[in-house]
């Protein structure tokens, strides 16, 4: 019986192993890319920090090139500005619209549930030319604020199921407490409602951040100048060779440059999300 469990666990592992070393490989060649000149096979060749000198200046030099890219701390400045603030904005509408739906039986509610799940269902990217239309219309075309609105408005609709959830594992003895203390629904729902979903607000916050700052397709699309270009569109100028000529060494420096944020903010996140896991298994 041993080795029959044996030789189940081994053909997993192996699954698992052919599954993932493309990928691992994959990140290999970008890390050695950075910090080698020359890699035979799996073997890098004269180890240098050439590639890594736009950290301390923030000007990335790509040889060939006629033209520089935008400042790596301006475009890393408005990453995090943009990322920050989609999750700002996602959790307080997330949170007010959730309670209300959670709460308050109005007519048409069960109508407005399934309108929001299926506006979920649309791809973003099939909007892409009305979104064009309305952001000009607004005089909000190459702004951050235009991709903010967008990225906002298009992830709405899964945080407020994702905070309905929540609101729904709160019972109503708890908050009629807090009025019955003087409390009114605005104070209740800040002073003792949000914090008993601290978890729900953690999620959105994991992933609203993440998806702002890996935001690529609105910014391509709505933004013209550089001096407002994020961290993703600065890599895919490195990579397309669009733009300028391509330089291997500089563009896998940069595109580490650009992970690492999220694998700090993710080593930070890990153990709210073991927790929002454990939580949500009996909210929904």
């Amino acid at each position: 019986m041993r080795i029959v469990e044996y030789a189940k666990k081994s053909v997993i592992y192996i699954i698992l192993v052919a599954i993932t070393l493309p990928i691992i490989l994959m990140y290999y060649y970008l890390f050695v890319s950075s910090f080698f000149e020359n890699v035979v096979g799996l073997i890098p060749y004269n180890f240098t920090l050439k590639y890594w000198q736009f950290i301390l200046s923030g000007e990335i030099r790509v040889p060939g090139a006629s033209v520089y890219y935008p400042n790596l701390y301006l475009v890393t400045f408005n990453t995090f500005l943009l990322a920050v603030t989609i999750a700002f904005f996602e959790v307080i509408f997330s949170s007010l619209a959730g309670y209300v739906i959670s709460r308050y039986k109005f007519w048409g509610r069960s109508r407005l549930l399934q309108t929001i799940l299926i506006l979920h269902s649309f791809p973003g990217i099939t909007l892409l030319i009305a979104l064009f239309y309305i952001i000009n219309i607004m005089g909000l075309y190459n702004t951050l604020t235009g991709v903010i609105i967008i990225k906002v408005a298009l992830d709405l609709p899964l945080d407020i199921w994702i905070m309905k959830g929540f609101f729904d594992g709160i019972p109503w003895d708890l908050e009629m407490s807090a009025l019955v203390d003087g409390c009114n629904r605005l104070q209740a729902w800040w002073k003792v409602i949000m914090p008993n979903v601290r978890n729900g607000i953690m999620a959105i916050i994991i992933f609203a951040f993440l998806s702002g700052w890996s935001e690529f397709i609105y910014i391509l699309t709505f933004i013209a100048q550089q001096k407002y270009w994020t961290l993703s569109m600065l890599v895919y100028a490195l990579t397309s060779g669009e733009y300028f000529y391509i330089a291997p060494g500089v563009t896998a420096a940069a595109a580490i440059f650009y992970m690492i944020p999220v694998i700090l903010f993710f080593l930070f996140a890990q153990k709210y999300l073991l927790r929002i896991q454990i939580t949500s298994k009996g909210t929904f």
